[in-house]
């Protein structure tokens, strides 16, 4: 081949491969660029729901947890405006009994109600041991254990007297199984009560504000905080649920001597044993019976139907001695109870629930016999007054011979979405004493704010109460007025 044609022929083969580099690049510039996408952001997790429920703090001492301890703390704190009783004074000697000159009608506090522990072990299937201590009833003005009395209420005054309130035992008892679930045999300081269901009910769940009080009928009399000394049995029979009690009652009451000839029972000092019981038919389902304590409202979670019995007497506890002298008698004080409970859910699904108590007390703790009791009443007197016969603040005749007849009834209302709910309620009290000309009607209206079931609650209850009068013209006690008080508690325990 002449040269000239190879040089044209090499020259031609440059060209291409050079065009034909020019174009794959330009063709490989031309190509979308592909690469691997950034792995997406995993969206937020879910925030964890708050937990509300409730876990008993409890302690095992076996693997399968039938071996153990549990704790139960609890408090509550009342704040209330009291209608004062006429001729009511302050800590100051001004009246404050809404009478012309006096310095308003209504008193206002924060207190204490209730501030306790409770403890409780089961060490074996075979024997228990509780213990329970506390305080209760302190305010600005009365409820300590540093003061001089004052306007008649023991370890109160007008200077500390609400001041470092004294912790006490409240129960202390060892308890034995003889045969499993039909009978218990214990000892101690114990709340095995009879009477009524509300006399032995738990202070942690009542369906209302607080007790009637008139349900311990021998409250800080001849036991302590309604609980006394003594021995007990407990168990359930099929359905059948009771209890009995042999107690020896705290010492109180006045010397025979010393009690007044006028015709009117009073408190005696003795040493005599006291008998107790109280039993009741659970037709819907069964409640257990492993504490005293009965519960005030299962708020729905349980169908309840239950009817009871019970008594209490305590031989020779009172003393009557007519005016002129002649005649001196010791008498007994029996109590005796008959209750009706029913509760039942009405709406499962959506928390809504029937809570009804009533009951019946017939006592006999003597001729006349009546006390006066006030709780936290901040302005009490040793005596009646003129135009208040049991006396000043907030004090009312709450527990005599004579009968008294009382019924709660509330309503839960369907739970709101976050679990919280509501209860009104409404507590109806008739009570008809020997000594009073008068029976007397009072009221309740209350409303249960359910945050997390019982273990937080507030309640808020509006309450009536009866004025009495001595009449000097014909010596008898008879009915003016009535007065009220408002009460807001706060209520925690776990």
């Amino acid at each position: 081949m002449p040269v000239t044609t190879l040089f044209q022929f090499n020259m031609k083969h440059r060209f291409l491969l050079l065009w034909a580099f020019v174009w794959a690049a330009i063709s490989a510039m031309a190509q979308p660029t592909t690469t691997t996408p950034a792995p997406a952001t995993p969206p937020p997790p879910p925030k964890p729901t708050a937990d509300h429920s409730y876990k008993p703090l409890t302690l095992k001492l076996n693997d399968d947890g039938s071996k153990f301890v549990r704790f139960i703390i609890w408090h509550q704190m009342w704040a209330t405006a009291t209608q004062n009783n006429p001729d009511t004074r302050n800590n100051t000697g001004q009246l404050i009994d809404g009478s012309d000159g006096s310095e308003g009608a209504w008193s206002t506090d924060i207190a204490v109600r209730r501030s306790r522990f409770l403890a409780y072990a089961q060490i074996s299937p075979r024997a228990m041991i509780l213990t329970h201590w506390g305080i209760n009833n302190q305010s600005f003005i009365n409820g300590g254990a540093s003061a001089v009395g004052f306007a008649g209420t023991a370890g109160s005054g007008a200077s500390n007297g609400g001041k470092r309130p004294q912790l006490y035992m409240h129960d202390l008892w060892t308890e034995y199984q003889v045969l499993k679930d039909k009978l218990y045999v214990g000892a101690g300081l114990h709340y095995w009560n009879g009477v009524s269901r509300l006399t032995s009910n738990s202070t942690l769940n009542f369906m209302t504000l607080d007790a009637p009080i008139f349900n311990w009928t021998n409250i800080e009399a001849t036991d302590q905080f309604a609980r006394q000394l003594g021995f007990y049995a407990k168990g359930q029979l099929g359905r059948l649920d009771y209890r009995v009690a042999l107690n020896k009652p705290f010492s109180f009451g006045t010397a025979p001597a010393a009690v007044t000839k006028n015709g009117v029972a009073v408190n005696v000092l003795n040493e005599n044993w006291a008998s107790a019981g109280y039993a009741n038919w659970m037709f819907w389902d069964k409640e257990s019976n492993k504490l005293p304590f009965y519960v005030g409202s299962y708020l729905g979670s349980k169908k309840i139907l239950n009817v009871g019995v019970g008594w209490y007497n305590h031989g020779g506890a009172s003393l009557y001695k007519t005016a002129d002298g002649r005649d001196s008698t010791y008498q007994a004080q029996r109590a005796i109870g008959a209750d009706v409970f029913m509760e039942m859910p009405i709406n499962k699904a959506k928390g809504s629930a029937l809570s009804v108590l009533a009951t019946y007390y017939n006592l006999d703790y003597g001729t006349n016999y009546l006390r006066n009791l006030g709780i936290l009443n901040l302005h009490g007197t040793a005596t009646g007054t003129t135009n208040s016969f049991a006396g000043g603040g907030n004090a009312q005749p709450t527990i005599g011979t004579g009968s008294i007849f009382y019924v709660q009834a509330g309503y839960l209302l369907p739970k709101l979405r976050n679990g919280q709910a509501f209860m009104p309620y409404v507590t109806v009290t008739n009570k008809n004493f020997e000594r009073l000309a008068d029976p007397s009607t009072q009221y309740g209206l209350g409303l249960n704010y359910f945050i997390t079931g019982h273990n937080a609650e507030i309640t808020l209850e509006y309450q009536t109460r009866p004025v009495y009068k001595l009449n000097t013209t014909n010596n008898a006690i008879e009915r003016t007025e009535y007065r009220g008080e408002l009460i807001l508690q706060t209520h925690i325990f776990i």
